[in-house]
């Protein structure tokens, strides 16, 4: 039995220009209304992530910065060294020109690039230091690797009483392997990145948050969508 819902934002609930999709939004309303929470996990920085929490009135928590930060019953907690990865940063830009993503002044645990740079440029530079490069297609970003999304999201479903088995997980890029493969159920959106397709109990037929609506539908059979 599922009792928790957990979501990736960037090209799972929103659209290829990260435009929400409203058969998204409709459907988290409908789970929390059934009293299953949906738990936010995302790559973005925790007030975007809080802020988009409150809008959608989601109730299981939040998983930021790929895990480096979460919340979950109005507690927050730092995960991610964040030292490790300004060490890392400030090597690559000795080696090249990069740019930090908007807003990055606000993160605590891990650095965002824009995508102006091939990735394996990234992680052929960073080869020798401790950190986890991921690719989300919407930014790349520089991780402690004792954290990520899946080990957070269990720390956030144990301080809401659900174990990794009873959770839903919808995913589309390469920084949701662990989120997914951390819950008992694994979706990948039809988008997704073909590494998270391979680990996934079902693939949807539709893209984007069509593709959250339609598994939703499919392992949530109470719920009249």
């Amino acid at each position: 039995m599922i009792k928790a819902v957990a979501l990736d934002v960037d090209g799972t609930i929103t659209d290829k220009r990260r435009r929400g999709c409203i058969s998204a939004i409709e459907t988290i309303y409908k789970v929390e209304n059934m009293g299953i929470p949906v738990i936010i996990t995302t790559g973005n920085i925790l007030c975007f992530t809080r802020a988009l929490s409150i809008f959608l009135a989601t109730s299981g928590g939040i998983v930021a910065e790929n895990g480096g930060v979460i919340e979950s019953n109005g507690v927050k907690k730092i995960l991610g060294n964040f030292e490790v990865c300004q060490d890392a940063y400030n090597y690559l830009k000795s080696k090249l020109s990069v740019e930090k993503v908007q807003n990055s002044d606000l993160r605590v645990s891990e650095i965002a690039l824009t995508r102006k740079i091939p990735v394996k440029n990234v992680k052929e530079i960073l080869r020798e230091f401790d950190v986890r490069i991921y690719d989300s297609t919407f930014a790349i970003h520089i991780t402690d690797p004792v954290v990520n999304k899946g080990s957070s999201l269990i720390k956030v479903a144990a301080d809401i009483g659900v174990k990794p088995h009873e959770i839903l997980a919808i995913g589309d890029s390469e920084n949701d392997m662990e989120f997914l493969s951390a819950a008992g159920t694994k979706v990948a959106v039809s988008n997704a990145d073909k590494e998270l397709k391979d680990i996934a109990d079902y693939v949807t037929k539709q893209p984007h948050g069509n593709g959250v609506k339609e598994a939703v539908e499919r392992y949530i059979h109470e719920i009249q969508l």
